[in-house]
């Protein structure tokens, strides 16, 4: 008990460096953008219809109003993909600043994932225009929606640690975390429907946990749905394996992390 009120007094003591931090990965983003964070708005629907395009002639029976189930799919798995990306070289760029002055270094971490998430919040701006202007029904199902953006940050934050540790001491993470979320990203069932795959195939979809977060959110804004619990089950437990895991893993090689960037 006595830890917990040290890391939380910690963390309400750095929450201001992390506001600041969550700041400046957001203008960093969009430095030098005539259009500024707006691009937040227009990249996702721009995805959206070259997508579309290519794919309605290919899965276009298969799929009942597709710019909705490749949106609502290309949001969750764009915040993954950046947030973790993000999140994997946050430590080593850093190192000057680290160097310098102390602070928790979860931090940095933690500011490249949650200015994710608020572009993340703002993209969905865009989910709810393409259901107005293609007259997807939204149900009373879409409440669930929430549930599972909060469970996809803890899992991205348990991700993040992971990720940031392991290339600190292993470089080449840099290079071949590229290759494996384009795996992901084929393996996510984001612009093409499940069942045209092979069953044995479908089974390998099973052990990607982000697809577990892309069906669930589109059982609630897509399929307008009753949630499927073991779905819920599943993706709470993977969130928070991966939180503990990674909370563990970063803690114990922090102090490290000096010697090594």
């Amino acid at each position: 008990m006595g830890k917990f009120k040290r890391y939380l007094f910690g963390f309400k003591k750095y929450s201001y460096l992390l506001w600041l931090r969550i700041t400046h990965d957001i203008r960093a983003k969009y430095k030098n953008s005539f259009l500024g964070i707006l691009w937040s708005l227009f990249n996702p629907l721009l995805q959206m219809i070259v997508m579309a395009i290519v794919f309605s002639k290919v899965f276009g029976r298969q799929i009942e109003n597709m710019p909705v189930y490749i949106i609502s799919g290309r949001l969750i798995f764009g915040f993954f993909s950046d947030s973790t990306t993000g999140s994997l070289m946050s430590i080593c760029v850093s190192a000057p600043l680290i160097k310098k002055v102390y602070f928790p270094k979860y931090i940095l971490v933690l500011s490249k994932i949650t200015s994710s998430f608020i572009i993340l919040l703002i993209s969905l701006i865009d989910l709810a225009l393409v259901m107005l202007v293609t007259g997807a029904p939204i149900t009373i199902y879409a409440l669930y929606a929430p549930l599972y953006l909060l469970l996809l940050y803890i899992f991205v934050v348990g991700c993040g640690l992971i990720l940031s540790t392991l290339n600190v001491f292993f470089r080449d993470m840099e290079h071949l975390y590229g290759i494996v979320v384009l795996v992901l990203m084929y393996f996510s069932a984001i612009f093409y429907p499940v069942e045209i795959i092979p069953v044995r195939v479908q089974q390998l979809l099973i052990f990607n946990p982000i697809y577990h977060y892309i069906t669930g959110f589109r059982y609630a804004v897509y399929y307008g749905l009753s949630p499927d619990w073991s779905n819920i089950i599943y993706c709470v437990g993977v969130s928070l394996a991966f939180l503990i895991v990674g909370i563990v893993v970063f803690k114990k090689n922090q102090d490290k992390f000096i010697l090594y960037i």
